[in-house]
């Protein structure tokens, strides 16, 4: 029984990293291809923002498709979508096109980590949900790394990437396909209003939309700022993989700060360092290929840092049973502030040029830094004592891997024999025990009545 559930949950994480390797190579796969190509910043940030809106509206609306046909054939219309909306690029040139194929992208990304995140909630126990909650995220962030590798492998130009990039998110169908746990019941995540938040915790919303701005930022528009500073293909990949890598680094020591310090001190320095990294990308970045990779990597490993804190900033200020509910309506703002991020940044690179990318970044988040300054010396402070217990949370996610977070107190796990229904009921029995160091003896047989021990032994003729 354990093999199996090993087995299964592997073929999750393993679907999970060939997903967000493709989605996150396809994604920048393009935005090198448009700068190459020339393509003028707002009209790239016009089409990378449908991807956006799009991943909104599918974790919104991807539940009722996989209600209505199951989670395997819902999974294989996502990929399907995904592979074929990929391979259509290099065939037209229509910036329409290519903004309805992203929207139609983000659709079936949100879908298929819907299905994804929702098998981790069955096949999860209270005794290990911490572990798989971890090792899901450092699994998206180890494959967004080895997306971006990809590009310096391949000439963006051509139509190689392009299949390449469908093979990819095509292969994530097989493994969750092998897998033989029992497809999960999707329930919607309550939410709380944004107007209970913002009495409470009002940081911890505009965090979440600032950070969804700068995050989508850079994913949109950061290749295209590779490309017009004159960084070739190779380089660039090196410079997109250790930017993403680098907030598995800083993960657990901040974790540690946010553990022993007030957390709205900890935000207010993380935009601190967000403003000081980004303004040295802009005045440093260009003497040296290390210089600027370093200043990005902190760049990145900061601005990736502000919406964990801005949840544990909300949960540390409502009730414990409100942690899921809370997560769901900040992922909300953060998908809000993602369909915003590509227009803006964009935007601010027409104007300023390729560095206005940094500018902008720079500007957003000295806003939330002030703003976070100024709410902590007239709100009451949580004493560190009584703050909860810090998670690294997720904020690239259809919302269902958050009942996963540890801190929720109302997860409830779901019996084996529900997980995997095709094994016999001995041998969930004998799982179950083995889990437990329970003793399975046979039973002692029970006494016979002595009318049944007179009755004659009747032998065939």
């Amino acid at each position: 029984m354990i093999k199996r559930l090993v087995i299964s949950l592997s073929a999750l994480i393993f679907s999970v990293f060939l997903l967000m390797g493709g989605n996150t190579f396809v994604m920048t796969l393009l935005g090198v291809n448009l700068g190459l190509r020339g393509v003028e910043p707002t009209l790239i940030g016009s089409i990378m923002v449908c991807y956006s809106v799009g991943f909104v509206l599918g974790s919104l609306y991807g539940p009722r498709v996989i209600k209505r046909v199951g989670h395997i054939r819902a999974f294989a219309v996502f990929s399907a979508f995904l592979a074929s909306s990929t391979l259509i690029f290099p065939l037209t040139d229509s910036i329409w096109v290519w903004a309805l194929l992203r929207a139609f992208a983000g659709i079936a990304v949100a879908g298929s980590f819907v299905v994804i995140e929702s098998w981790f909630s069955a096949v999860a126990t209270n005794e290990y949900r911490a572990t798989l909650f971890f090792t899901y995220q450092i699994c998206t962030y180890l494959a967004a790394t080895a997306g971006q590798l990809l590009i310096g492998l391949t000439d963006p130009a051509a139509f190689v990437p392009f299949t390449l990039g469908a093979i990819v998110l095509t292969a994530a169908l097989v493994p969750l396909s092998l897998s033989r746990v029992e497809a999960p019941t999707i329930e919607h995540n309550e939410r709380i209003s944004v107007k209970a938040i913002i009495k409470d915790a009002p940081v911890g919303l505009l965090a979440a939309l600032c950070s969804g701005v700068l995050i989508s930022s850079f994913y949109s528009m950061a290749p295209v700022y590779a490309i017009e500073v004159g960084l070739p293909v190779n380089q660039l990949s090196y410079f997109m993989a250790a930017s993403v890598f680098t907030f598995i680094l800083f993960a657990w020591p901040l974790g540690r700060l946010c553990d022993r310090l007030d957390r709205s001190k900890i935000m207010v320095w993380l935009n601190t360092m967000v403003v000081g990294s980004a303004l040295g990308v802009v005045f440093m970045g260009h003497m040296n290929l290390w210089l600027l990779i370093g200043f990005s990597s902190l760049y990145m490993g900061m601005v990736a840092a502000i919406y964990p804190v801005a949840v544990a900033i909300t949960n540390d200020r409502i009730e414990a049973h409100h942690i899921v509910a809370a997560s769901t309506t900040l992922l909300l703002s953060y998908g809000l502030g993602s369909t915003l991020g590509p227009l803006f940044s964009s935007s601010m690179m027409t104007w300023l040029g390729a560095q206005g990318l940094y500018y902008g970044c720079a500007g957003v988040a000295l806003l939330l830094g002030t703003y976070t300054w100024i709410w902590q010396w007239r709100s009451t402070s949580v004493p560190v004592q009584e703050q909860a217990h810090y998670i690294q949370t997720p904020a690239e996610t259809a919302g269902i891997i958050v009942e996963l977070d540890p801190r929720n107190e109302e997860f409830v796990d779901v019996p084996m024999e529900e997980v995997f229904p095709y094994l016999e009921a001995e041998e969930i029995a004998e799982a179950q025990a083995s889990q437990m160091e329970l003793d399975l003896s046979e039973p002692e047989p029970e006494p016979r009545l002595e009318s049944e021990l007179e009755e004659p032994l009747l032998v065939p003729h």
